[in-house]
């Protein structure tokens, strides 16, 4: 099935939305500023891409000021290119300098911040990473006069939790890419080959069918069921018997799909089925709970009620989904305790699973857009009956 690909290129218009919201949660969380130096926070406000995040050598800031455009302060290397973007401030330096790599360019931005409140967020809270020498945010933050920088996570998260209609179809695209792949695959599998020969051929699938790149496709079989879902594929061979589960968070235009699928490969046994239909059952109650003004408590609460029922004796993966976006995995949570209200927009992994018996668990993830009517699906609904790989 050939997929039309919404634009690559996000107008001016989409970043002044973004910006839009962000100012306001930022007086909200009392903030003058917001420092971003992760390549997902960058891209979210300015729209910059670069293959060169690969390389840790060079530290790159984007200062958002409470009212105005952000301000870039890069190495020169990346100045060229984040002049296309719509930033016009763009300040930079011939990195790497070890002594001074953007610290004195930096403070000087964040010193001439108009000061409401003497707070700039910077990424220290949950799910962030300062991508910057630890010595050198230390000498950043003792040289601030009249400036705190606190944790802005709260506040980064508050806005991207809630995805533009522009961001959903980024999403709702590469989810459909991988669905394509996910249905085709059990033809191009057979019995005899490896998990990571497996994985190869549905990593060339997705490619071929327009992704942009796969940075996560785990391959995983067992007898029965799977007792992990984060690491391989190996050199093990897939046999008669075996449950083959995959998971993939493949990008177009920087947003992740996350979703997984099962295959029986030969024959599934009776106890095996079962539990693939109670995890199946579980993925619909998600999905329906899945409503504006409900919470991640909810949604957790109505998978866990089906899988009890069916006599789950627990998992390891320790929630039941989660945010999706620019990363494969974000805020919220969907586990008890985690109270995030739900509200348009929001794009959330549904994601079940259960250990049936012992070292064999069955997991089913779809990806959904939240809605005024209810969750929209954006991967293409697993099958109720397991796939069989012949």
């Amino acid at each position: 099935m050939s997929l039309q690909p919404p634009p690559r290129i996000f107008p001016t218009a989409e970043f002044e939305r973004r910006l839009a919201r962000l100012h306001g949660i930022m007086r909200a969380h009392r903030l003058d500023g917001v420092l971003l130096t992760t390549p997902s926070n960058v891209r979210y406000v300015t729209g910059f891409d670069s293959q060169f995040w690969e390389s840790p050598t060079r530290p790159w800031f984007v200062l958002v000021p409470l009212d105005g455009a952000p301000i870039a302060v890069i190495p020169d290397i990346g100045a060229p290119e984040m002049a296309k973007t719509w930033l016009t401030d763009i300040r930079s330096w011939p990195a790497p300098v070890p002594q001074d790599d953007g610290i004195s360019l930096l403070a000087a931005a964040m010193e001439a911040l108009d000061r409401r409140f003497g707070r700039v967020g910077a990424e220290l809270g949950r799910e962030m990473a300062l991508r910057m020498p630890v010595v050198d945010f230390l000498a950043l933050r003792d040289r601030l006069r009249g400036v705190e920088i606190v944790d802005g996570a709260p506040a980064i998260w508050e806005a991207r939790m809630v995805k533009t209609a522009a961001e959903i179809a980024c999403i709702r695209h590469i989810c459909g890419i991988a669905s394509d792949a996910y249905e085709a695959l059990p033809s191009k599998l057979s019995a005899g080959m490896t998990e990571r020969e497996a994985a190869r051929r549905l990593r060339i699938d997705i490619a071929e069918r327009g992704a942009d790149a796969t940075p996560f496709l785990p391959a995983i079989s067992g007898p029965g069921g799977v007792d992990q879902i984060v690491c391989g594929p190996s050199d093990r061979v897939l046999v008669d018997g075996d449950i083959l589960f995959f998971d993939t968070g493949s990008t177009f235009n920087g947003y992740f799909c996350d979703f997984d699928r099962n295959y029986a490969v030969g024959r599934a046994s009776d106890a095996a089925r079962r539990a693939h239909e109670a995890v199946w059952q579980a993925t619909e109650a998600g999905i329906a709970a899945a409503v504006p003004g409900a919470a991640t408590d909810d949604v957790w609460r109505a998978m866990a009620t089906v899988l009890e029922a069916a006599g789950s004796v627990g998992n390891n993966v320790g929630r039941l989904g989660h945010g999706l976006g620019l990363q494969l995995t974000e805020p919220p949570s969907n586990r008890p305790g985690d109270g995030t209200v739900l509200r348009e927009g929001m794009v959330l992994t549904i994601e079940p699973g259960m250990e049936y018996a012992p070292g064999r668990m069955i997991v089913h993830e779809e990806n959904v857009a939240i809605t005024a009517g209810g969750a929209e699906l954006l991967t293409r609904r697993a099958p109720r009956e397991l796939p069989v790989i012949d």
